[in-house]
């Protein structure tokens, strides 16, 4: 098979491998698309080591391991890669387990159909068809799973979207137009957590047709300035008592957890960021800081306070495996989407230019695929 290498520079070797044999417990798939996520440049950028970085899959089931029961070959399913594991998604054939996997439903909308709603600065290729595509698809795994995680296994308190509040529940969610703060805003509408405190740049129309403002939910503009930020976030939770104890900060850096802690609660308030590694010394101690790791869906010994504080046997391995069926289940209802995208021209030969664009900050309120069908020489 084909595969994407991506190098510290950035640059891509498409190399001949192996296809994977699964284990007991994995499903390998014919990629038919590859997301990408802003780790895909920092994984092999910081850590100087040439690699196959992808990790949101979407395609046909290939092959299965022997106690896997859920799915056969043929199924239409995306899934999340074990992050650093061989076997990524910038490949034809790709590796995940069982529980990271979902179906994706063959009758429930349209490829792009997200697209009706977007500001027409943003392009894609949309193609009307009578299934969910799996393009769309493979915008979800590991940005939806980390909005999930943080949202309900770091932040302390919120409602699942299966027991949505009758109560006010203000929250920040801080790059409100990126994948993860999207997702975001998807999964607290679910839970009826409102009013949303949303924050955006560029993005801000996408993020406007997201939210409720029948509902107090609001998106402010990073750019006017922090002291301007600051106020407006203020502003936005006065009618709803003025206290806000919930944030995720889908951006964590460049001084967006500054801002929130300004805001947030000091005595009750939680932040949730999404960068593992940082400092995060500056924020008050008074305020509880949950560090979101979504590669703790596949490991056993990042267990979440919740494990800590009980001893549960369960934790954030069977909630990565409630949600993606959760998310399965979304887009079959039609209440659950994927995030807009733009197929990145070549294929896997287009994975480079599309990591280079993220890491200089070009994507907002877009993802970046790639059709492996669409890579030279196939």
């Amino acid at each position: 098979m084909k595969e994407a290498i991506v190098q510290p520079d950035l640059s891509v070797k498409i190399i001949d491998s192996a296809i994977p044999t699964p284990r007991d417990d994995e499903v390998i798939t014919k990629v038919v698309v590859s997301g990408s996520n802003p780790k895909d440049w920092k994984r092999p950028v910081v850590g100087g080591s040439p690699m196959n970085s992808g990790d949101d899959i979407a395609g046909n089931v290939h092959q299965v391991g022997s106690n896997v029961v859920e799915f056969k070959p043929g199924d239409r399913v995306a899934a999340f890669h074990e992050m650093m594991a061989p076997g990524g998604s910038f490949a034809q054939y790709a590796v995940s387990w069982a529980h990271t996997t979902f179906h994706i439903p063959k009758n429930t909308s349209f490829e792009g159909m997200i697209c009706l709603n977007l500001p027409t600065i943003i392009k894609f290729h949309c193609k009307k068809t009578d299934t969910i595509s799996l393009t769309e698809a493979a915008t979800i795994p590991l940005a939806a799973m980390t909005s999930a995680v943080g949202l309900y296994q770091r932040l302390e308190g919120l409602p699942l979207p299966w027991h949505p509040t009758t109560n006010s529940i203000p929250l920040i969610i801080y790059g409100a137009a990126s994948a993860v703060g999207a997702f975001a805003i998807q999964l607290a509408q679910l839970s009826n957590i409102h009013p949303l405190i949303c924050v955006a740049g560029k993005g801000i129309p996408f993020v406007e047709r997201l939210i409720d403002k029948s509902k107090g939910d609001v998106v402010l503009d990073y750019r006017e300035g922090n002291e301007k930020l600051v106020q407006g976030m203020k502003n936005a939770v006065e009618k709803f008592g003025g206290k806000v104890e919930f944030a995720l900060d889908a951006i964590s850096e460049k001084g967006s957890y500054q801002n929130v802690c300004k805001v947030l609660d000091q005595q009750t308030g939680q932040i949730a960021v999404v960068l593992p590694g940082k400092d995060y010394s500056d924020i008050p101690e008074s305020i509880k800081l949950r560090v979101t790791y979504v590669g703790s869906v596949h490991e056993t010994f990042d267990k979440n306070e919740f494990q800590k504080a009980t001893g549960s046997k369960t934790g954030n391995l069977e909630f990565g495996h409630i949600m993606y069926r959760f998310f399965g289940r979304g887009l079959q209802e039609g209440w659950f989407k994927g995030h807009p995208y733009e197929v990145a021209p070549g294929g896997l030969n287009g994975v480079g230019q599309a990591l280079k664009n993220l890491k200089d900050g070009k994507a907002s309120a877009v993802k970046y695929v790639f059709k492996i069908d669409e890579t030279e020489g196939l």
